[in-house]
């Protein structure tokens, strides 16, 4: 069995998609580095920086990164079409995101990491300029990749997933329903898959784009 370490409103929304598509028996153990619990004490020890999600294989293997994550499953499972349409292209979206957009909201998230002993100011002046210019991956990231988010058989793939699920964090829905609207109607289409929203909405039972 597969246990996945994560908890709602986190990047381990698209690996229980996956893990759904590949038609395995797995579990998820809530747990996060700004939560509290046995679970978290269980994922300190397999991962000492705490990040969901974290995915133990069946064998043992400790598997993290989203990206690296839902490569590994496509390539184990093929059937369940993770990969399924320009790999290479879905493969570097996937870097992209985890490059551009990941790494951006860990910023904005905690500026504290990145500045120290500073004044609050300087703390929100990072936050905004690098919100901006996460807003700008997405919209570069909508120019490059919009027609690689779905399988042949019109599911999401891999990219499809982590696109709709990363792009539910700091406003970045809003930012491409004014400046990349036919990308932003492709993701709802990826919110709509009969897989996918279910585990959105458990994840965020009050989302929506204002």
């Amino acid at each position: 069995m597969y246990t996945l370490y994560g908890i709602d409103e986190s990047g381990s929304c698209m690996i229980e998609i996956a893990l759904q598509r590949c038609a395995v028996p797995w579990q998820r153990v809530d747990a996060a580095s700004w939560a509290e619990g046995e679970g978290s004490d269980e994922l300190a020890r397999i991962n000492p920086l705490k990040q969901v999600p974290t995915l133990v294989t069946p064998d043992g293997q400790v598997l993290t990164e989203s990206a690296a994550i839902l490569i590994h499953l496509g390539l184990e499972f093929p059937a369940s079409e993770l990969l399924a349409g320009n790999r290479a292209q879905i493969l570097r979206g996937l870097v992209y995101i985890a490059a551009n957009c990941y790494s951006a909201i860990g910023i904005i998230d905690y500026p504290q990491r990145w500045l120290g002993d500073v004044n609050e100011a300087v703390h929100t002046q990072l936050v905004m300029g690098t919100r901006r210019y996460l807003h700008q991956a997405w919209v570069v990231f909508a120019d490059q990749f919009a027609d690689q988010l779905f399988a042949p058989s019109l599911a999401p793939n891999a990219l499809g997933l982590m696109a709709a699920a990363v792009s539910r964090w700091d406003d970045a829905r809003e930012a491409l329903h004014s400046l990349a609207p036919s990308f932003a109607q492709s993701l709802t289409h990826v919110d709509a898959d009969p897989i996918v929203a279910p585990v959105f909405a458990r994840h965020w039972p009050a989302w929506e784009v204002s």
